[in-house]
């Protein structure tokens, strides 16, 4: 696809800055209210310029979340091309930087977009069901870290406080506890009532469920994270959006880092993943026989369990790519 016009533009919660990058120099420079008539008024200033077609044109922004609801919505009912990129790909991308603000950050995205217009990536709207799943989702998350952050003090303060201290913390708790944990279920109620009305990600959910290990919370967030498996297919690309993917650090023969995941990954799926692997070495099956033999061997316990988060993953994308359960008496055939 010829572009002609990079639009750059700087999400924030109140306003958007733009500008618009020609491939020489940048031709127009606005700052508009983040709302749905203001992204449209500033549209039509782009619209405006000497020959600017839809389609030779493409509108890059940093994910930062629900503040780009109302861009990403807007864009695509206008059927501009939308390229979300993600903020951190497009400062390092940068190289050294001095100076910041809204409007610089525009620039700075209007000229990313065009000097890696060969690597541009399309956005496309996940369904309207998977929204409200990723949104429910969300909610869980958040009711379960404000429950581990009241019960966790109290369960840890026992036998180091009085008894009566105890039990007077434990009852000045229990209200707000009992109240976070029914809407917690009624939560988790709501993601099962939207996964089971959805053919699709009832089939997806089940397959992927199938696999020893894995729950409803990792089939949850597996299904969000890939876009039900449109954006994220392939089981190393998953694992590395997951971070549990290795990688080699060295350079020539002074440098030697050790062979290690990097820490830029989907923080939520990597934990969910690793209390999956957990789960999967406590069960009596290959993946518990393969731990006990590698560490008997000597290798190191966390490296094992990343091995098995690993394996986790590959056959998450086994059972979906084959479009059947997991079968654990499935024996590969011999070439």
């Amino acid at each position: 696809m010829d572009i002609r016009y990079f639009i750059g533009v700087d999400v924030s919660k109140a306003t958007l800055d733009w500008a618009v990058f020609d491939g020489k120099t940048i031709v127009l420079q606005a700052q508009s209210v983040n709302s749905p008539a203001a992204i449209r008024a500033t549209v039509k200033l782009v619209k405006a310029l000497p020959g600017f077609t839809v389609m030779e044109s493409v509108c890059c922004l940093e994910h930062t979340g629900i503040y780009c609801a109302h861009l990403l919505s807007s864009l695509y009912k206008l059927k501009l091309p939308i390229w979300l990129e993600s903020s951190l790909q497009i400062k390092k991308a940068g190289g050294l930087q001095r100076g910041k603000s809204d409007t610089i950050d525009a620039i700075r995205i209007a000229e990313y977009a065009f000097r890696f217009r060969d690597k541009m990536c399309l956005w496309q709207p996940p369904r309207p069901i998977l929204q409200k799943l990723a949104t429910l989702s969300a909610l869980r998350q958040r009711l379960l870290r404000v429950r581990q952050q009241l019960q966790q003090p109290i369960d840890e303060q026992q036998g180091f406080a009085e008894k009566s201290l105890q039990k007077q913390l434990a009852q000045n708790c229990q209200a707000s506890l009992k109240a976070i944990t029914a809407d917690l279920a009624n939560a988790e109620k709501q993601i099962d009532t939207l996964i089971q009305s959805d053919d699709r990600l009832k089939e997806l959910f089940a397959w992927i469920t199938s696999v020893p290990g894995v729950g409803d919370a990792i089939a949850t967030e597996v299904l969000v994270a890939t876009n039900e498996f449109k954006a994220i297919n392939d089981p190393k690309k998953l694992a590395c959006h997951a971070g549990v993917a290795p990688f080699e650090y060295r350079s020539g023969s002074s440098v030697r880092g050790k062979t290690r995941v990097s820490q830029h990954a989907r923080l939520r799926l990597k934990s969910l993943f690793h209390l999956g692997a957990m789960s999967a070495i406590r069960m009596k099956g290959e993946l518990q026989t393969y731990y006990q033999r590698k560490v008997a061997d000597g290798k190191n316990k966390m490296l094992v369990l990343n091995a098995v988060r690993n394996k986790l993953i590959h056959r998450v994308c086994s059972v979906v790519h084959r479009e059947q359960k997991y079968d654990k008496n499935y024996t590969p055939a011999l070439a």
